[in-house]
């Protein structure tokens, strides 16, 4: 690819920043939004902001959505791009989601899952009406939720502790561990892939696609339809073992939502008939995409389960590869930008080929003609 400078180019890209920051602020005469109120009042687009970015930083992704407008992918671009400049001490220890402090926690195959099911803050059974209450000036009062009296117990059994005494969940499974793990950010896809480095691409991966995977799997173009086993959301405490010292601190309880989903598998010669599980683990209240990536794990699971894979979301190299919305956003709209030389190129190899392909029809006409002359001589 090959770009051209124009005249007054350097002057036009100034202009435009300048006129950008313009749209982006909007009429003056309206309060200015603040990134407190993006963080706190936005939350759920700063959590998929944080996920796709793979940064844990709201106050960065609420700054980050405010200067791309409300645009999430550039949103994630920024912080991402931000994340690149910051210095890796290593990794954390691995996190207990089972010693999560849950805020919610509901199970689609148990209706009475040990400890309950916890509903939390959820749209799954509002009524989707506008409320024009809030398009009010200084909006309304929001009541206190009414909080049970019941003392909800600090840790709620698992979906795997409620199979644990049948067998009928597989293990976990997880892959060799190793002293590092697979990172994404700086080490080149491989394939086959390891299931670390497949859950980690899928947790950066674009909502929208996984979305669009997992529902095409539902529908038949792929060997899964699942039932939720467990979806939570809550605090859980990430640690870190610092070589100069040799033992865990505690650096901070995060927000995350997990997800289990339950897929039949009807066993082999190894394996005794038992439920599967796709997994999906992401910063945030973040459902949907938790959701999606436990569903296209378990699709991509299907080689080492001896499945025949025949639909996308079975084929770990098309899923991987495109499922990063910023590699995804940034080659379609790379288009946009300046391919004189390319286009000048492939003029002149179009007009060529329409040349010889006049020139041959015009030569067999000829031919056509003469034989047709000769003939009636």
């Amino acid at each position: 690819m090959a770009y051209v400078a124009v005249k007054g180019g350097e002057r036009a890209i100034t202009n435009a920043h300048t006129w950008l920051g313009e749209v982006r602020r909007g009429d003056t005469s309206v309060p200015e939004l603040s990134v407190a109120q993006i963080r706190e009042q936005m939350s759920l687009a700063v959590d998929r902001v944080m996920a796709e970015g793979s940064c844990y930083d709201p106050d960065l992704a609420a700054l980050a959505i405010k200067q791309a407008r409300g645009d999430l992918p550039e949103a994630i671009f920024l912080l991402r791009a931000y994340r690149t400049t910051l210095p890796r001490f290593g990794a954390s220890t691995p996190i207990e989601t089972a010693n999560m402090a849950v805020q919610r926690r509901v199970s689609a195959a148990f209706k009475d899952i040990p400890g309950g099911q916890v509903l939390g803050p959820t749209f799954d059974y509002t009524h989707r009406l506008l409320d024009f209450k809030l398009a009010a000036e200084g909006g309304h009062e929001v009541p206190p939720a009414q909080v049970s009296e019941e003392i909800m117990p600090t840790q709620l059994a698992t979906i795997a502790q409620v199979f644990a005494h049948e067998g009928l969940l597989e293990g976990d499974p997880v892959t060799e561990a190793s002293e590092q793990p697979y990172d994404l950010t700086r080490e080149p896809m491989a394939f086959p892939a390891d299931r670390d480095q497949r859950l980690q691409a899928l947790a950066r991966g674009d909502e929208g696609f996984l979305l669009s995977l997992a529902y095409s799997s539902q529908r038949g173009w792929g060997s899964t339809h699942p039932l939720c086993g467990e979806i939570r959301m809550g605090e859980v405490s990430v640690g870190f073992t610092p070589d100069e010292l040799g033992f865990e601190i505690e650096l901070a309880d995060l927000p995350m939502t997990e997800c289990i989903m339950l897929s039949g598998f009807a066993g082999s010669a190894e394996q005794a008939p038992q439920y599967t599980r796709g997994y999906g683990l992401t910063f945030g209240h973040n459902e949907r995409k938790a959701m999606s990536m436990s569903i296209v794990d378990r699709a991509l699971r299907g080689r080492e389960l001896g499945e025949e894979g025949q639909a996308p979301c079975q084929d770990e190299e098309f899923v991987l590869y495109h499922s990063d919305v910023v590699e995804a956003s940034g080659f379609v709209q790379h288009l946009k930008l300046p391919h004189y030389v390319d286009f000048q190129a492939d003029l002149q190899f179009l007009r060529r080929l329409r040349r010889e392909f006049f020139d041959a029809k015009a030569k067999a006409l000829a031919e056509q003609t003469a034989h047709m002359k000769e003939a009636a001589e």
